[in-house]
């Protein structure tokens, strides 16, 4: 696969995505919004990746959508170029997604990260949703999940006044699961992405889906919701193998089934 404003490149059962426009901090443009749905697509189609990791440049993850595209654009532009939703692809995959950040994680940048399972972040990581200093206000989930991850307060702060939040604040509040030196980042979020591809894919597919219910519903629609999915595993060939693999004190051999 080949795209203009993103590279691809699989390594083993693990997709890497990069975000491709680094001369403009990597912002989202039309044509990466784009790229970056259809690469998600093809992603969920391929039975052979079973986990993905979007990651940026060291400068700059994300610094948002492209001002320079959206200045002069009126309401119906922009509704129908359906931007927003074309984003929302990231948070409605069902593969594990992680983001591996470094530098600017600013508005579209922060909100992609935000849709994404797990953010690793380097010591260089920037996050923000400075929105409110260009007239207008985060549009892809912005207030809506960066006050579930770190809170009301926190999300005031950085949504009203446009600070940044560094990645060791930003792990603190629990935006981040984990940071790490700039030179480790890829191998850390290899290393995490090659653990989860290791588990029975539709067993990872069906936490994922159990703890989006947590986040998104109430806890006792979240309780029901993972007794039926913990019942449904017990169909599973990989959780037959699993149990007897513990029992035996050998690695398991999950084969998706």
């Amino acid at each position: 696969m080949s795209y203009e404003f993103l590279l691809f490149e699989t390594i083993g059962k693990i997709a890497i995505i990069t975000l491709n426009r680094h001369h403009v901090l990597n912002a989202l443009s039309e044509g990466l919004v784009q790229d970056l749905g259809t690469v998600l697509e093809r992603c969920e189609e391929n039975p052979e990746i079973h986990c993905i990791i979007l990651t940026g440049s060291k400068k700059a993850f994300s610094a948002g959508l492209d001002i320079q595209e959206m200045q002069d654009k009126a309401y119906s532009e922009v509704y129908l170029k359906r931007i927003i939703q074309e984003l929302e692809k990231v948070g409605a995959c069902r593969k594990p997604l992680i983001a591996a950040v470094s530098g600017y994680v600013l508005g579209g940048g922060c909100e992609i990260a935000m849709m994404c399972d797990i953010i690793i972040a380097s010591e260089t990581a920037q996050f923000g949703q400075p929105e409110v200093a260009i007239g207008t206000l985060p549009g892809a989930g912005g207030t809506q999940r960066l006050v579930r991850a770190v809170g009301k307060a926190k999300a005031m702060d950085m949504c009203l006044t446009d600070r940044l939040m560094d990645a060791h604040e930003a792990e603190r509040t629990g935006l981040v699961s984990r940071v790490v030196p700039v030179a480790q980042l890829h191998e850390e979020s290899l290393k995490v992405a090659e653990k989860i591809a290791a588990y029975s894919l539709p067993v990872v597919l069906m936490i994922k889906e159990a703890l989006k219910e947590a986040f998104e519903t109430s806890l006792r629609e979240g309780l029901k919701f993972e007794s039926e999915r913990f019942l449904f595993s017990f169909s599973l060939e990989d959780q037959k193998e699993g149990m007897a693999a513990f029992l035996d004190k050998r690695p398991a051999v999950f084969k998706g089934k």
